[in-house]
C-alpha cells in the first residue's frame, strides 16, 4: 500500500476529529442490536468502536458493564473492581456510564483521583496486589482502544488473574451484553452519576505510587541512575502521562519528556502510514517526532495510549518490535540470576524465528502459543514464563525474584528494560540487535493482507494439516504444518507453515474482510517473496480459489 501523502507529518486541522459530534453521538445513537456490526463483540482486545457508527455507545457500555457485574455475582468475586481510563474522548463518558452501574449493583469501585488516567499495566498490578493479600479477589475494566484513532473507545476485562479474560469469560460477557441491548437494557441497574460517587462503595485509588514504588522489585533501576543515560520518553498524549515524573525523581533518572501534551484530537501526533492519526509506537511515521530526537538521547521510548506498548528509539532510529523483542529476551534470561532455570520464553506464533535461535543458544525451553497475550497469563502468574511478547511490541516479564510482576502487556518496564540494558552493557538494543544479526543471520519480515469473505475466514479458520497438500514452500522442504500452537496446543485460528529459512501465518482478521499473512524469511528479500506468492497460493488451494 502506498503511503499517504501526509504519513510521518504532523497531522493537519482536516483530519481532526470533531470532539463535540463524537461525544454527543455516545449519548444520542443507539445501536441496532439486530445489525451484526452494531452489536458488543469482543475481540482480543475487549470490544472496541465508535459512538459515530452506533459501535461504541451508551446503551454498549451500559450493556457490558451490566454483564460484567453479572459475571462477577455469578462467580462470587467480592474484591474490588480496579478501574482505569485513558486519554481518548470517549474514555471518559464511558466512565461515567460504567459506574453507574457498578455502583448501582453495589461494586466496589476503584478509580484514580480527580478521574485522571490509568496505564493498563498499573490497573492488572493493582489486582495482583490485592489479591496477593486479601481473601475477597479483585478484578479491573480498562476503558480504551489502545492505539486507535481519536474516534475510537475500547473496553476491556481483567480477570481476577490481573490479565486479560480468556475467550469463555469473554464470550459470556458480550453474550450476555448483547442480551441487554436486544431487550432494550432491561435488567441493567443504573443509578445517577453523583449518587454512584457517594456510595461508600465508591473510591478513589492512587494507582501511581504503588506502581512506582515497585518498579525497583523488575528493573536495575539504580545502574540507569548511576550511568547517566539521558532518556527521552514520549508519552504520545497517553495514560502514563503522570508516571514518567515520578519515576525520574524516585529513582534519579535523567528523563525528559518531550510532550507533556494531552488532547484528545491528539493534534500533535504525526500521521500513520495509511493517512489515519494513530497512536501507535511500533509505527516510524506515528513516532516521527520522537524519531527526529534521536540524537539528543542516549535511549528514547513511546508508548500507545494505554502504555501496555512500548517503542524503542536508539540512535538509529525505530527498533522494529521483533528486533527489540529477541534482544530483550537473550538480555533478561542472562541476567536474572534467580529466574528459574525451566522458566520458558513466551512468544506468539506470528513473532520472528529469531527469537526461536536466541532461545535455543541459551538453552531456554520455548512456548509457542496463539496470538492474544492472554495466552502468557497462566505462566507469568506462576513463574513458569520468564517473559511473555508478541510481535505487535507488547511483552511482560517476571520480578527479579522470579516472582509475577504483570499480567498483562507493560509498555512502561520494557521501555525502561531498554534503558538498563544501555546502562549496564554499554551499547544499546539495537547493537544487541547487530550482534545477533551475526551470529544468527538476518530476517526479513513482512505482514500482507489478502482478500476473504466470512464463509473464507471460517474456513482458514477451522484448518486441519492435512488440508495442507503442498510439501516445499519457496524452495525448501515444510518442516511444520501447524494448526494448533506447538506452546499449548491450542488453536491457533489459521495457519502455520515452516522451513528452515522462513514461514508464513494466515489468519482471519476478527472486523474486516481479508486475511492476514505474516511471512518471514533468513535468506532475504527475494525469498521472502517467494514465501508470499506461495503462502496466498497454498491458502488459496484450501479455499478452493484457484
Amino acid at each position: 500500500m502506498a503511503e499517504h501523502k501526509f504519513a510521518g507529518k504532523k497531522a493537519p486541522y482536516s483530519l481532526l476529529e470533531n470532539i463535540p459530534r463524537l461525544i454527543s453521538a455516545y449519548y444520542t445513537r443507539e445501536p441496532d442490536p439486530d445489525n451484526i456490526n452494531q452489536i458488543v463483540s469482543f475481540g482480543t482486545s475487549g470490544h472496541r468502536g465508535t459512538s459515530l457508527n452506533s459501535t461504541f455507545n451508551e446503551d454498549h457500555i451500559l450493556a457490558i458493564s451490566q454483564a460484567v457485574a453479572d459475571y462477577r455475582q455469578k462467580n462470587r468475586i467480592k474484591g474490588p473492581l480496579f478501574l482505569g481510563i485513558d486519554t481518548h474522548a470517549l474514555s471518559e463518558p464511558a466512565l461515567i456510564s460504567a459506574i453507574e452501574v457498578f455502583a448501582a449493583n453495589d461494586i466496589e469501585i476503584r478509580y484514580q483521583p480527580d478521574f485522571g488516567y490509568t496505564p493498563t499495566p498499573a490497573v492488572s498490578h493493582a489486582i495482583l496486589t490485592w489479591n496477593r493479600q486479601e481473601k475477597d479477589k479483585s478484578d479491573g475494566v480498562v476503558i480504551t482502544p489502545s492505539h486507535n484513532p481519536p474516534s475510537d473507545g475500547g473496553f476491556k476485562y481483567n480477570a481476577t488473574h490481573g490479565g486479560p479474560a480468556g475467550s469463555e469469560i469473554t464470550k459470556e460477557i458480550q453474550n450476555n451484553a448483547n442480551l441487554y441491548l436486544m431487550e432494550e437494557l432491561i435488567g441493567v441497574k443504573r443509578i445517577p452519576y453523583q449518587k454512584a460517587l457517594q456510595k461508600a462503595s465508591t473510591k478513589t485509588f492512587d494507582y501511581i505510587t504503588p506502581y512506582i514504588s515497585d518498579l525497583n522489585s523488575v528493573l536495575d533501576l539504580e545502574i540507569i541512575s548511576k550511568s547517566g543515560l539521558k532518556i527521552g520518553a514520549d508519552p504520545m498524549g497517553g495514560s502514563g502521562i503522570d508516571y514518567w515524573l515520578p519515576i525520574a525523581d524516585m529513582y534519579g533518572l535523567d528523563i525528559d519528556i518531550v510532550n507533556k501534551e494531552v488532547d484528545p484530537t491528539f493534534r500533535f501526533m504525526t500521521v500513520d502510514k495509511d493517512g489515519k492519526i494513530r497512536m501507535d509506537c511500533s509505527s516510524p511515521h506515528a513516532m516521527a517526532s520522537l524519531i527526529d530526537l534521536k540524537d539528543t538521547y542516549d535511549i528514547a521510548f513511546g508508548n500507545d495510549t494505554d502504555f501496555d506498548r512500548h517503542g524503542i528509539v536508539t540512535k538509529i532510529g525505530l527498533m522494529n518490535p521483533n528486533h527489540y523483542l529477541a534482544v530483550a529476551i537473550q538480555y533478561l534470561f542472562q541476567n536474572r540470576p534467580d529466574w528459574s532455570d525451566d522458566a520458558a520464553i513466551g512468544k506468539t506464533l506470528v513473532s520472528s524465528s529469531m527469537i526461536d535461535r536466541v532461545a535455543k543458544s541459551i538453552n531456554r525451553p520455548l512456548a509457542e502459543v496463539p496470538v492474544g497475550f492472554k495466552w502468557f497469563v497462566d505462566g507469568l502468574l506462576d513463574g513458569s514464563y520468564g517473559f511473555g511478547g508478541e510481535e505487535s511490541a507488547g511483552a511482560s516479564f517476571l520480578k527479579k525474584d522470579s516472582t509475577v510482576w504483570s499480567t498483562d502487556k507493560d509498555g512502561i518496564i520494557m521501555n525502561l528494560l531498554a534503558a538498563e540494558i544501555t546502562a549496564k552493557t554499554g551499547k544499546d538494543p539495537s547493537e544487541h540487535y547487530k550482534e545477533l544479526e551475526s551470529q544468527f543471520g538476518s530476517p526479513v519480515y513482512e505482514r500482507i493482507d489478502a482478500p476473504a469473505s466470512l464463509e473464507e475466514k471460517k474456513i482458514l479458520a477451522d484448518l486441519s494439516p492435512d488440508q495442507v497438500k503442498a510439501d516445499h514452500l519457496a524452495g525448501e522442504p515444510i518442516l511444520k504444518k501447524l494448526t494448533r500452537a506447538p506452546g499449548n496446543d491450542a488453536p491457533i485460528g489459521g495457519l502455520k507453515v515452516e522451513t528452515e529459512n522462513g514461514w508464513f501465518a494466515a489468519r482471519p482478521s476478527g472486523t474486516e474482510d481479508i486475511y492476514k499473512i505474516y511471512t518471514e524469511s533468513f535468506k532475504g528479500p527475494d525469498h521472502l517473496k517467494k514465501i508470499q506468492e506461495e503462502a496466498i497460493s497454498i491458502v488459496n488451494s484450501v479455499l478452493n480459489k484457484d
